[in-house]
């Protein structure tokens, strides 16, 4: 079954909505440009209380070194998510296994990139717009995903309630990720998109 991360999580009320709603991760984005960024502050208590088998993602946008250092010794993160030009040698270190979010442009080559980040535990495939890193509200053609990559795919890109299933169904992903999708605005979630998105998701 397709696992679901619901990313862009700002406060502590949509946090429980996400673990009620039985998603497997949650995204948390220290970007301070972000709709959806969060402070330390708050995003340390959201992880303490995180049910079991709740996957806890940073997500980072060519972040200072010292920066995410200090995120990682406030807040218990499980895995790290590189959204900007990050080298494979810088993601891997620090103390997390991480995902590597790529930007589709046309003529991507996602061979070449997967053995490239060899070290990450998933390829996170986001649409590509210039000037911005994610959180696009588009999709990409998902036909630009092919099937036999060694890497875990994460699906990512304009997805909702409508379209999630067809997406499962055509790139047949690892998991989907989810944001804008289930907002009722930017940074603040919506309880019944996330239960839409879910029982369309899990099938």
């Amino acid at each position: 079954m397709t696992k679901v991360k619901i990313c862009g999580i700002t406060n502590a009320i949509d946090a429980q909505r996400v673990c009620d709603s039985g998603a497997d991760a949650m995204g948390l984005v220290f970007y301070p440009p972000s709709p959806r960024n969060i402070q330390i502050k708050v995003a340390k208590p959201i992880v303490e209380n995180l049910p079991p088998f709740m996957t806890s993602v940073a997500l980072f946008v060519n972040a200072e070194r010292e920066v995410i250092e200090k995120v990682l010794h406030e807040v218990d993160i499980d895995i790290i998510q590189f959204h900007g030009n990050e080298s494979a040698e810088f993601c891997t270190s620090f103390s997390r296994p991480y995902i590597k979010a790529i930007r589709m442009k046309e003529g991507l080559d996602l061979y070449a990139i997967e053995k490239e980040y060899a070290t990450a535990r998933a390829l996170l495939l986001d649409t590509y717009k210039k000037g911005i890193p994610g959180g696009t509200g588009e999709s990409f053609n998902w036909q630009q995903v092919p099937h036999d990559l060694s890497k875990s795919v994460i699906l990512a890109g304009g997805l909702d309630a409508d379209n999630v299933a067809q997406a499962i169904k055509q790139v047949r992903p690892y998991a989907v990720d989810v944001s804008g999708g289930v907002e009722a605005s930017k940074g603040q979630k919506d309880q019944h998109k996330i239960v839409a998105f879910m029982k369309n998701s899990k099938f």
